[in-house]
């Protein structure tokens, strides 16, 4: 598995803070699985793993005030850096499973491409102390697929150069089932889903360099960033052939219900 360390750095951090914000189309998701109103709106939120900060400030789309916690004291730095003027923002490094417990409880925790790196047990607990009753625990992540809109050459520099170059390090892929939760937890709802973000070039290469297969190689030493581009741009030059490309994203949410307490 990745050290999670491979992120703490400025130079991803920043990368991060400038990545696609398909964050937002999660949370419109959201609302159309749960049936929210359109303007229904969250009390308190979480966002653990929070990177440089695009999933909380998704998250505070549905929220009146929002928390971010990583890992990475990089990511936190620049999340402060860029939200740090909005009081409905806080930020502090923790793990996933080591948040603190706050003075008003939340009623909704975000995990957005975390969940592979984390001890699925100690999180949830966690979750138990931090999380109100009926409280939602909302689990997602999105990825690169290898399918580019009318554009089958990109399909074939991904699986025939990209990927044999730049494997995918090792993590955990298990899609949860109600059985990996805690007592008091049910798995309420499960959905997978495609988005289409729009790249030129430049920023197409720019969001490759901190994937985290190339990120392991190049925060380890074992490759240079220049060199990657300048691989990349004369690869893809063709493969862009002067415009915008739509590259086709998967995704998927998981929606965990925190029970009512009998006891309450």
């Amino acid at each position: 598995m990745m050290d999670n360390k491979a992120f703490d750095s400025k130079r991803i951090a920043h990368g991060y803070a400038k990545r696609p914000w398909l964050h937002k189309s999660v949370i419109e998701q959201l609302k159309k699985d749960l049936r929210l109103p359109e303007d229904y709106m969250f009390k308190n939120g979480l966002d653990v793993g929070c990177g440089a900060g695009l999933s909380t400030k998704a998250l505070r789309l549905i929220c009146d005030k929002v928390t971010g916690t990583d890992i990475a004291e990089s990511m936190v730095e620049v999340c402060d850096e860029i939200y740090g003027t909005d009081k409905s923002y806080s930020f502090y490094a923790a793990k996933a499973e080591e948040t603190r417990i706050p003075d008003e409880k939340y009623d909704i925790v975000t995990a957005a491409g975390c969940i592979n790196w984390v001890d699925e047990k100690k999180f949830m607990k966690n979750m138990a102390e931090i999380l109100d009753d009926n409280g939602l625990v909302v689990i997602y992540d999105f990825g690169i697929t290898d399918r580019m809109l009318e554009n089958d050459v990109y399909t074939e520099w991904y699986r025939d150069e990209y990927l044999s170059r730049f494997p995918k390090p090792p993590r955990k892929e298990n899609k949860w089932t109600q059985a990996d939760l805690i007592e008091g937890f049910v798995m309420e709802k499960q959905t997978e889903y495609d988005m289409e973000y729009h790249f030129t070039l430049d920023k197409f290469v720019d969001f490759m360099l901190i994937q985290s297969n190339v990120n392991a190689l190049i925060e380890s030493g074992r490759a240079c960033a220049d060199e990657i581009r300048k691989w990349m741009m004369e690869y893809l030059t063709a493969v862009f052939d002067g415009r915008e490309r739509e590259l086709v994203f998967y995704g998927y949410s998981w929606y965990i219900r925190k029970e009512y307490r009998k006891d309450a």
